[in-house]
C-alpha cells in the first residue's frame, strides 16, 4: 500500500490497494480487497470490476474511518516453495 498527493484535490491523498481478481462461474469477475476485510465486488467485465471495487474501497475506508476502526489491517508479502 503506497500513499501520494492527489493533485487538484486539497487534503486528499492517493493510496495504494492490492486487489485480486478471479473469474466467477458465471463468467464474470469477483475482486478483493485483501487489506480491507469484506470488501468484496464484481463486475461483468474486468474493467467494470475494477471500477467497482474502487468504489466499494472508499465506501469502505469512509466507514471505517466514520466508526474508528483502523484503516487497513496489515498484509504481507510472503515467499512459498512451490514445486
Amino acid at each position: 500500500m503506497g500513499e501520494a498527493v492527489a493533485p487538484g484535490f486539497p487534503g486528499r491523498r492517493w493510496k495504494k490497494f492490492f486487489i485480486t481478481i478471479e473469474r466467477d462461474e458465471d463468467g464474470g469477475f469477483v475482486v478483493k480487497c485483501p487489506s480491507l476485510p469484506g470488501c468484496v465486488s464484481e463486475g461483468d467485465t474486468r474493467e467494470a470490476a475494477i471500477e467497482n471495487i474502487r468504489e466499494a474501497i472508499q465506501g469502505s475506508l469512509e466507514t471505517r474511518r466514520a466508526n474508528g476502526i483502523p484503516v487497513a489491517v496489515e498484509t504481507l508479502e510472503l515467499d512459498v516453495f512451490v514445486e
